[in-house]
Order: C-alpha cells, then sequence, then structure tokens
C-alpha cells in the first residue's frame, strides 16, 4: 500500500489525514507489517507551484527520510519509492541515499522511478524537463551500474558521466529491484525494456489487459529476459459493511467478496496490487488493514 498521511492530493486523502503527523504514519506502517504487507509505498515531489497546490496540496514528505524513518520501527516490509522523479537529481546522488536506505533497512528497498510531471519542479533545481524521459531512460541505466555491487561504479553516457568515485556503503542486496511507473506509451516501453517491473498510473481494470500485453510482446520483440513484477493500483477498498458513504468507485464487502473480485487481477497476469482503504481516522485504517491481512489476503491464492 501507498502511505497515507505522507502525500495528500485530494485526489485520495482522507479528511483525518490534515491533522495526523509522525506517529499516526508509524502506526500504520507497524500495522501493515504487522499483517504481511508486501511493501510500503511513500511519494516524491520536491516543491509544488501555486498552481498545482490546491488540488496536489503542498504535503510530500520526502521519500528517502520517510523510508529510512519507517525501516526503523518496521521488521520485514519492504520500502518503495513511488515513484522517485530521479531527473530531478545526478544518479550518484540519487544511488548515495538509495544504497544507504537499502543498507541500513537490510535489503529492504524496491526503486520505483519515473519522468515527473510539474514543470516548475525541473526548473527550480535546474533539469531538464523538456528531455526528462530521455534523462530517466539513461539515469536506470546509470542506476544500475551506481547501485551495482562495485565499490567504484562506472557510466559513460549522453547526460551523466562518472568513473573512479568510490560509493560505501553498497545496497545489501546484490541487486536492487527497480520497477518502472507510469501508464503513457513512452512509461510502458520504458518499464518493458529498462525495468524489474512496472507500476501503473491509474491504469481501470479493463485497461490492463492490453497494457500488460504490450509490455510481454515488447520483452519478447527484445529479446529481454529475466523475471518481471507486473503491479497494478486496486480500487479503494473497505472490508465489511461501512455503514457511511464510501463512495460509489469502492469495493466493499465480505471479506470473500473483495477477494473474490481482487483475484480477477491475478487472471489479468498481474503479480502485486497496491490496495487503498476508506477510512475516517487511523483506528479506522489500521483495523482495515489488519482484516484485509487476515481475512482477504489468504483468500488470494
Amino acid at each position: 500500500m501507498q502511505l497515507p498521511v505522507q502525500s495528500q492530493s485530494t485526489i485520495y486523502a482522507e479528511e483525518w489525514e490534515a491533522g495526523a503527523g509522525t506517529a499516526d504514519l508509524v502506526e500504520i506502517a507497524r500495522a501493515a507489517d504487522r499483517a504481511g504487507f508486501g511493501y510500503l509505498a511513500v511519494c516524491d515531489h520536491v516543491a509544488i507551484p501555486r498552481r498545482l497546490a490546491g488540488a496536489m496540496s503542498t504535503v510530500w514528505y520526502d521519500p528517502v527520510a520517510t523510508l529510512a524513518h519507517l525501516a526503523a520501527v518496521t521488521e520485514r516490509v519492504r520500502l518503495l519509492s513511488h515513484v522517485a522523479v530521479v531527473g530531478l537529481r545526478h544518479p550518484l546522488l540519487t544511488a548515495k541515499q538509495y544504497a544507504t536506505l537499502d543498507h541500513l533497512s537490510g535489503g529492504r528497498l524496491v526503486l520505483g522511478v519515473g519522468a515527473g510531471h510539474v514543470r516548475e519542479e525541473f526548473e527550480a533545481v535546474g533539469a531538464d524537463f523538456e528531455r526528462r524521459g530521455a534523462v530517466l531512460d539513461e539515469t536506470i541505466d546509470a542506476l544500475r551500474a551506481a547501485l551495482g555491487p562495485a565499490e567504484f561504479p562506472e557510466h559513460h553516457g549522453k547526460f551523466y558521466d562518472f568513473a573512479g568515485l568510490g560509493q560505501l556503503p553498497r545496497p545489501a542486496q546484490p541487486v536492487v529491484p527497480l520497477w518502472v511507473g507510469g501508464s503513457s506509451p513512452p512509461a510502458v516501453r520504458r518499464a518493458a525494456l529498462k525495468g524489474d517491473g512496472w507500476l501503473p498510473q491509474g491504469d481501470p481494470r479493463d485497461r490492463l489487459p492490453a497494457q500488460i500485453a504490450r509490455i510481454r510482446r515488447l520483452r519478447e520483440e527484445a529479446g529481454v529476459e529475466g523475471a518481471f513484477t507486473v503491479g497494478a493500483i486496486t480500487e479503494p477498498l473497505y472490508v465489511g459493511r461501512a455503514g457511511w458513504e464510501v463512495g460509489r468507485r469502492t469495493l466493499t464487502g465480505a471479506p470473500e467478496e473483495v477477494a473474490a473480485s481482487l483475484r480477477a487481477y491475478r487472471a489479468m497476469g498481474v503479480d502485486q496490487i497496491q490496495v487503498r482503504f476508506r477510512s475516517r481516522s487511523r483506528a479506522e485504517l489500521t483495523e482495515q488493514i489488519g482484516l484485509f491481512g487476515a481475512e482477504v489476503a489468504p483468500r488470494l491464492d
């Protein structure tokens, strides 16, 4: 699941999150860890321009700082950046931050990357907004080198060139999984050809089969082999009968009803699902997390 509180776009934030803070974030992360969730995800924005602040809000916790804090209060759940806008930073800086996070967490990092969409962020830090796709393509290659086993990684490209610069500590994992986010044609192609997994951005169920088929076709045509993780973001969920208006799109009902609907994702070829629960308080959210882990997740296999 992507964590609440740490990003508060009006598209998905619940009212109670506006007054929430560190203690709430920690308890929700611990609840997900106890419930057996696969990962916790945190977003990435450096600064939100006034023209977008009304819809997006300006609440966007830094992903590395947040995930590092949560790594210290959880035990097994993996830590995902969904997604790091890596074009805003030099690959060596990104590698230093996330290699340290993986080292400190005992190898729990999944690095999710994306191109970004806020022009003003790029302009403020001197990054190239117009060529952000091409920059991301090369950044992925540079990060493969910089997050690999070599103390002195090496990369020679159009945008970045480095060698003879050592970085310790190295990641705890021999290979840090790198998932690519986005649902545009270039993003899907990038995920298929350069990523270890795909994080769609808001694709409804009926669009997923075609997207997944395209990924498989692109990988086959390019001769790309190896494990690949297909993700999906589900509809909002509420396990049980809410007794309050949870919204027309929310998938709700008894555990078996919720599970039966979610099993359709597996039939499409999805390997992991990211869930979000409707809630009116931290207590209700942690209860939903516990119910899902105990009553729904076991019915998904």
